[in-house]
């Protein structure tokens, strides 16, 4: 059965204006009846990758406030690119990724997503052949942070994130060639359709794959109707952007009231019953109190 929670994403508005900093964002997810909270270090550091210091005195917090509220961390998600051009860039953004490990770990936390590719990669290297020359670095870089990461206890995830390492076939195939028992998918239900990729077809494929899910919804309107708004990267709330081939325009709503079939998609999970959890990740032009809110609310009532 899902757990579902807050990611504090969802209330990067808040955090960004300084209404609320993460141990405010963790009592306000506590309040709006969530299960637990997903960290993702945007607007607060807890390894700070250019000293290479912890922010011991925060994580400390952290780990008080979540026993204080019994609120359970469900999972430490950050930015990666395993594939930088330069064979040295690549072993140091593994090193770096480490450290957040070690971050997850201090957390005793037991599930960490990274990224594997830039989500601002070039379109023209997005292509189905840019894939395949670039699997091997995919593979070599998450089977050594999953290995680092296994002395933890901690299973490493990869979620279907941007336009490159995104799709049900591109990440299933990431999944099956890295061949570790603690690494796995995070499912983001919405993420699917900037890669055209039908997100009821695409959750169902990689269920049996998926550790953890964050529940997303968009706007999708032909892109025909509507021209010159957004582009390919404009991702920043608000704003309409590209889906990858250009075809679709999207833009951020909260769960439930866009164009996603997430009534479909909760049938399929259910149906499935998997025992992780998952949060709304809210990323709308709403103010982040109200999406959060309303997004958890939608997400309890499709999960019954």
């Amino acid at each position: 059965m899902l757990k579902i929670g807050l990611s504090t994403y969802s209330m990067q508005k808040a955090i960004d204006s300084g209404r609320m900093d993460v141990i405010e964002v963790m009592r306000f997810a506590k309040e709006i009846g969530a299960s637990n909270v997903e960290l993702v270090p945007f607007g607060y550091t807890l390894h700070d990758d250019k000293t290479g210091e912890f922010n011991d005195s925060l994580i400390e917090r952290i780990l008080e406030e979540s026993e204080s509220l019994s609120l359970p961390l469900s999972n430490y998600a950050v930015l990666g690119d395993l594939l930088k051009p330069d064979t040295d860039g690549r072993k140091r953004e593994v090193e770096r990724l480490k450290r957040h490990i070690d971050v997850a770990a201090r957390l005793g936390l037991k599930r960490m997503r990274h990224d594997v590719s830039s989500f601002r990669r070039p379109l023209e290297t997005n292509t189905p052949l840019d894939f395949e020359r670039e699997f091997p670095l995919m593979v070599e870089a998450c089977r050594e942070l999953a290995d680092y990461a296994s002395q933890y206890g901690i299973t490493t995830m990869v979620e279907n994130h941007g336009f490159f390492v995104n799709g049900a076939d591109r990440v299933i195939r990431l999944w099956s060639a890295v061949d570790r028992s603690n690494f796995g998918l995070l499912c983001d239900i919405g993420n699917f359709i900037c890669v055209e990729d039908d997100p009821v077809v695409a959750v169902k494929k990689v269920l049996k794959y998926v550790h953890m899910f964050h529940l997303k919804d968009f706007y999708v309107r032909r892109a025909d109707k509507l021209p010159e708004l957004g582009g390919l990267f404009r991702c920043d709330s608000g704003c309409w952007f590209s889906s990858n081939s250009g075809r679709y325009m999207l833009r951020g709503s909260i769960l439930g009231q866009g164009d996603i079939d997430i009534e479909s998609i909760f049938k399929e999970i259910k149906a499935a019953d998997p025992d992780v959890p998952a949060t709304v990740e809210f990323e709308g032009m709403e103010v982040s109190e109200a999406g959060a809110e309303m997004g958890l609310k939608a997400a309890n009532y499709y999960s019954k």
